[in-house]
């Protein structure tokens, strides 16, 4: 398989914007290991602004631009250090992608980018992918990585994209809000009604929410690949995805018949 897996910055970081390290250690070791069973993985990675806020001794998440840019120039160093450091370990070499809407939507540019994705994975190399966010002006933003993931996997047919996050997946109503709210196993029609309960983010340095997430959907689906949302706190919970097993939301995207 070809997997495109996205971690939010609340998965890799803690409240403070520092690094959480167990379970990035973890996500890395589990990740080695879905690649030494013979799978392509591509990493699209938030947390750069979140890390670099941290420090540059910020408490919450930058507000004007220029910050902004500052704290993602320092925290995407830390991030790739960190990444590079840790595959290491298990023999894996990662490469640093760095992305704007642009390089996605220009036809010739997101074909050099197809190209490069499909050199790096001839290579055995696990692609670490963010947006561009030190020099991306308003114009060429995605914006968020639920997007960028979704359309990542588009351009390298990837054959599933699991979105990891602070939530166990799409629920009938905010669970944080409503604790009679109740996980949603399997979609194969996103909805209006599900789209007007969507949320924004729940993470004070995040900038995703479900609402980006079923646009991600979205994207993966009409390009026949399927999409899961599930809770990043324990990584290991990708075996069971991978394996197909009921964990999360699964958007089922509707295959063309041969």
């Amino acid at each position: 398989m070809r997997i495109v897996v996205k971690v939010g910055t609340s998965t890799l970081a803690h409240a403070t914007g520092n690094t959480n390290i167990r379970r990035v250690e973890t996500l890395c070791r589990v990740l080695s290991d879905i690649k030494n069973a013979g799978h392509e993985v591509l990493l699209v990675s938030s947390g750069a602004t979140g890390m670099g806020s941290g420090k540059l001794g910020l408490l919450k998440k930058p507000e004007d631009i220029a910050t902004k840019q500052a704290a993602a120039a320092v925290g995407q160093c830390e991030l790739m250090y960190t990444y590079d450091k840790l595959f290491q370990q298990y023999n894996h070499c990662v490469a640093q992608v760095l992305l704007t809407r642009s390089d996605i939507e220009d036809p010739a540019r997101r074909e050099h980018l197809r190209n490069t994705f499909s050199r790096l994975l001839d290579f055995h190399v696990l692609p670490v992918i963010n947006e561009n966010d030190s020099v991306a002006t308003e114009e060429f933003f995605i914006g968020e990585n639920d997007s960028l993931a979704a359309l990542v996997s588009t351009i390298v047919d990837a054959d599933l994209v699991v979105l990891l996050s602070d939530i166990d997946g799409l629920f009938t109503a905010n669970p944080h809000q409503n604790p009679d709210a109740e996980l949603i196993e399997e979609v194969r029609e996103i909805t209006p009604e599900m789209r007007l309960k969507a949320g924004g983010s729940d993470s004070g340095f995040g900038s995703g929410g479900m609402s980006t997430k079923l646009n991600a959907a979205q994207t993966a689906m009409d390009a026949g690949i399927d999409m899961v949302i599930a809770n990043g706190s324990h990584p290991e919970i990708l075996y069971d995805i991978i394996e197909g097993k009921k964990v999360g939301t699964r958007f089922l995207a509707r295959k063309e018949s041969a």
